[in-house]
């Protein structure tokens, strides 16, 4: 029994530590709620009036305290309920002196007795006068100002709003901050504007608690006087002497932590931020000797002037002047943030990893000439292309495409630009800001204006023209894009023709991750064993160099598990995972209801690759140069047309050929994906619209004359 009541205790002091934690707000608007209605004796007003001055100097320390307004962004909540708080306190100590008023001033407790003698002298009329001074100083100064400031600072920030996130989707882009960085920097910007918008709510209570108060004073005054005359038999005098002694005291004492929140309130609005609280902000920038100079100075020539009190000037004279002296000799900074940076002759010596390594897995540097296109106060059309193609990039590939990191660079001609790849450059070209990419794509009337180019995406003749020359471009057949198109086009070609190199083990460690959450057991079957993490990263980067993406990893990864089990060659793998994702590798290169067209070798030629490929089996490319230079001509005629109407059509091979044809046609044809027979779905419908063999230029025959071939007999073939 001993035991059980034992293991019962720390279960249960853990549970009250979270009812307990999570009921302190419910318990408190309660206890507001009893304050206002059920009567309350003079003892709990006197604990309740403490626990309010208490409050508001422990928000007005914090607020002096932090380092930004941010950092105390329950601000505004903490305002209101200490508001509410305080005026729960002003109608419980109202009842309290309309009813018990005229049995003396310790009727309604010794705190509000205490502020009414003491603070007052007990004099009312002083007290009225030492109110009204209060209430000016608070609602027409502090308040106002306040409430002035919040509403400012709410609209620039909601107006610099959008600037702001353009700023952090700049520099994620450009590669400046990473994700995770950018993903904080939007929630602060986000709490940021909330918290100025509260504020500016939130001074709207403070003001009307000044009203309130003033109000409630002239409540307890005539209510205590009319019920003293009439319903106690007091004389007036009497009366004034005791009911307005308790209401002045009600209302100072609840007067001064309104004043406290205030002044917290004006604190915060008032911020700048700063890596000091507001003691040490406001120490460290009045550390200038210029500006204590000419106050010892002044001090100093007001105290020898006649008729001044020269034993209290000078004195504070001499304390500016020795003041100035030490700071004159103290050489630091005013303000470490605001310091003017320090040359750098002293590092130029010094070489750091940094100033040599390049890390930036994708770079677009820029001439002078095309900062333009990246600069905010224009909307950075560039950064925001990239953005999106990133994201449509990383959707259709599978993985996280790397963050372009842009930059200019002043060794390239001003209107020129270069994009690298893992430090390698694959494109490069010069783009006109100001003016217009006119592109022919073939069947347009060739335009008389403009510069002569070509487009360095695809190697459309082109044409840059102004603005104004748009419509006449446009009616000649020409599409016509800006230079940011034109450069983010670019990007994305060379992004989609190089995304293997793109892939590493992280990317392979960030995919597992994903599938983890969904498919663990799949992932526990995959990785460590039988495939590491460095196979499985090669294994995917032989995948996306074949163009298949890996955006249905589940299917993906199930097919590699399944592959792994039979082959450890890595090169055989690949082939093993391609022929159970086959459908998906279709899919990607024509729809669901369209008819796969495809080119198959003649039998003879399928022999000799056949017998060339099993003896250079370990070759990378066993064909004999001759006759790769014939099969390349061959489907180069074939192909051609084919890919100039924008057709898609794929080569379909025997398995033991297809790995040698890809890796030979790879660098020709990039956009003609290599197939093997059994990697087409029987369900597929198969049309054959050429068959290369001994006379390449006999292999095209009339597409009319082609019928439909099933996968049966395409196998046959």
């Amino acid at each position: 029994m001993t035991k059980a009541v034992k293991a019962v205790k720390p279960a249960w002091g853990s549970i009250w530590s979270i009812v307990g934690r999570d009921a302190i707000l419910p318990g408190a608007i309660l206890l507001l709620v009893i304050f206002m209605v059920v009567p309350v004796p003079a003892i709990l007003l006197d604990i309740g009036f403490i626990l309010n001055i208490l409050l508001s100097l422990l928000v007005l320390m914090v607020a002096l305290n932090v380092a930004k307004p941010l950092d105390f962004s329950a601000f505004p909540t903490v305002l209101l309920f200490a508001t509410l708080f305080r005026l729960a306190l002003n109608v419980a100590s109202t009842r309290v002196v309309l009813v018990e008023g005229h049995s003396g001033t310790a009727a309604a407790g010794h705190v509000i007795e205490a502020f009414g003698k003491f603070l007052i002298g007990g004099d009312y009329a002083v007290g009225i006068f030492v109110f009204a001074i209060l209430m000016i100083i608070n609602l027409g100064v502090i308040t106002k100002g306040a409430g002035r400031v919040s509403e400012v600072s709410a609209r620039f920030i909601l107006d610099a709003l959008p600037g702001k996130q353009m700023a952090i989707d700049a520099d994620l882009n450009a590669g400046l901050t990473t994700p995770e960085e950018s993903r904080a920097r939007r929630i602060e910007v986000s709490t940021e504007a909330e918290f100025y918008g509260s504020m500016d709510g939130s001074s709207k209570f403070v003001k009307g608690d000044a009203i309130a108060g003033v109000l409630i004073l002239a409540v307890n005054i005539v209510g205590g006087l009319i019920l003293g005359t009439i319903s106690h038999g007091l004389s007036l005098g009497q009366a004034a002497s005791i009911y307005v002694l308790l209401a002045i005291g009600d209302a100072l004492v609840a007067q001064i932590p309104a004043l406290l929140l205030s002044i917290a309130a004006a604190t915060i609005v008032t911020r700048v931020s700063s890596p000091f609280d507001l003691s040490g902000q406001i120490s460290s920038q009045f550390k200038s000797a210029k500006a204590w100079v000419p106050v010892a100075a002044i001090l100093g020539v007001l105290g020898l002037i006649p008729g001044m009190p020269h034993m209290i000037i000078l004195p504070f004279a001499a304390i500016a002047s020795v003041t100035a002296w030490k700071l004159s000799r103290s050489k630091s900074p005013i303000d470490p943030a605001l310091a003017s940076p320090k040359p750098e002759a002293e590092n130029m010596l010094q070489v750091n990893w940094e100033d040599i390594i390049d890390d930036a897995p994708i770079s677009l540097d820029l001439g002078f000439g095309l900062i333009s296109l990246v600069d905010e106060r224009k909307g950075a059309p560039l950064m925001s292309r990239i953005t999106g193609l990133r994201r449509q990039l990383s959707k259709s590939l599978g993985f996280v495409v790397p963050m372009v990191r842009v930059r200019d660079e002043l060794s390239l001609e001003p209107n020129a630009y270069r994009i690298t790849i893992n430090g390698v450059i694959l494109g490069e070209d010069m783009v006109w800001p100001g003016e217009l990419l006119a592109l022919n794509a073939g069947d347009a009337t060739p335009l008389a204006i403009g510069r002569p180019a070509k487009d360095p995406a695809f190697g459309l003749d082109a044409v840059w023209i102004t603005a104004d020359q748009a419509e006449e471009a446009r009616a000649h057949g020409h599409s016509v894009v800006d230079a940011s198109t034109v450069v983010a086009t670019h990007i994305n070609t060379i992004i989609q023709s190089s995304c293997a190199d793109l892939f590493g083990i992280d990317e392979a460690q960030g995919l597992l991750d994903t599938l983890k959450e969904i498919s663990p057991q799949l992932v526990a079957n995959l990785t460590p064993a039988p495939l590491p993490l460095a196979m499985f990263a090669g294994l995917c980067r032989a995948l996306l160099a074949e163009n298949i993406p890996l955006r249905d990893f589940r299917r993906v990864a199930q097919a590699m598990v399944e592959a792994a089990r039979s082959e450890t060659d890595p090169a055989q793998l690949v082939e093993g995972v391609r022929l159970r994702i086959g459908a998906l590798i279709v899919q990607s290169i024509v729809g669901v209801h369209d008819i796969l067209r495809v080119i198959t070798l003649a039998p003879q030629l399928e022999q000799l690759l056949h017998q060339a490929v099993r003896a250079g089996k370990d070759s990378l490319h066993p064909v004999e140069p001759a006759l790769a230079a014939q099969i390349i001509k061959a489907i180069g005629e074939i192909v051609a047309p084919i890919f100039a109407d924008g057709r898609r059509v794929a080569l379909a091979t025997s398995p033991v050929s297809r790995p040698a044809l890809s890796r030979l046609l790879s660098v020709h044809y990039p956009e003609l994906p290599v197939l093997s027979f059994l990697e087409i779905p029987e369900s597929k419908s198969v049309e054959v619209i050429a068959v290369v063999g001994d006379n390449p230029a006999e292999a095209l025959p009339d597409p009319r004359s082609i019928a439909h071939t099933t996968h049966a007999e395409l196998l046959d073939a």
